[in-house]
């Protein structure tokens, strides 16, 4: 196989260029754990401790997925506070598509995320039934 330059020697693969978040997030999505939580905590808000069980890993698997997921808000945080005054955390998956497109100028990653503010989730309700 040769060049373009007709010199003989292998062309290599063209220079792939992504944002370093985009490449992340890739990356990110990629290990069998992350998205297994995404999956999980995707209908309702979850502990940590419940989703350990239900994933049948260890709790600094997934607290360690958690906090990878959270840097790139892909999941959502609560505090949630029991009749007895004791808190604890849930977490919600944010995430709702991730499309990557590969362009003749590099890679590009869309996230959708669901808007956590009520005003937004409210208006992109709103958007949704007028489309």
């Amino acid at each position: 196989m040769s060049d373009e330059d007709g010199s003989g020697a292998a062309a290599g693969p063209p220079e792939v260029t992504a944002d370093v978040a985009d490449a992340e997030i890739v990356s990110l999505l990629d290990d069998e754990y992350a998205r297994a939580l995404l999956v999980v905590a995707y209908d309702e808000a979850r502990p940590a401790d419940e989703l350990a069980e239900t994933l049948g890993t260890a709790r600094s698997t997934v607290y360690d997925r958690l906090s990878r997921l959270s840097e790139h808000d892909l999941v959502v945080e609560h505090q949630e506070i029991d009749p007895d005054g004791h808190h604890y955390k849930t977490y919600r998956t944010r995430l709702d598509r991730v499309v990557i497109e590969v362009a003749p100028d590099g890679v590009e990653v869309a996230v959708d995320r669901e808007p956590t503010d009520p005003a937004d989730r409210l208006s992109a309700a709103f958007d949704t039934l007028r489309s």
